[in-house]
């Protein structure tokens, strides 16, 4: 299994399959705008405008679990583009946790461990994706982004296997 057999929601709504970044290494970072630890979108945002260009995708999931994030998507994604300069791509509020948890957090989630097990225990927990989909690293709220940046390099200069 990949991630890229899975489905994420935009901030409006719209559904698109993660397929779509087939061959491209990810972050995949669960965010708050109102969260003490938003000053890591600056570095999830040079982490993505300094790779973007090689192939790095972050992808930024808004939740209100921990209850510091706007209600609405919409909402959420604008005050990242306006108040940290976000550029990279966010999509629609979702669960990280739990029975209700989305169902790309619960694979990530169950294919990982944090120090709460495989519960996410705060918010900005990230998930380093290889190019094939697969899950390879996750990191702690309180990891820095920039702090991994060499993990991310090596993925970018792996390339991809191709079995025929």
């Amino acid at each position: 299994m990949s991630v890229y057999e899975f489905t994420a929601k935009k901030p409006d709504g719209s559904s698109y399959s993660l397929s779509e970044y087939e061959g491209k290494p990810m972050l995949i970072v669960n965010t708050a705008t109102k969260c003490g630890l938003r000053d890591q979108f600056d570095g999830l945002e040079k982490l993505y405008r300094k790779y973007g260009e090689d192939g790095l995708v972050v992808l930024g999931f808004p939740s209100d679990q921990f209850a510091q994030e706007l209600s609405d998507a919409e909402e959420a994604e604008k005050s990242c583009r306006m108040s940290y300069g976000v550029t990279f791509p966010m999509h629609d509020i979702v669960k990280v946790n739990g029975k209700e948890a989305a169902p790309l957090f619960k694979y990530l989630t169950e294919n990982s461990k944090g120090f709460l097990g495989s519960s996410i225990k705060w918010n900005f927990t990230k998930f380093l994706i290889d190019k094939e989909g697969k899950l390879v690293a996750r990191y702690s709220p309180k990891e820095k982004p920039e702090s991994f940046e060499d993990e991310i390099r090596e993925i970018l200069m792996t390339p991809i296997v191709k079995l025929s």
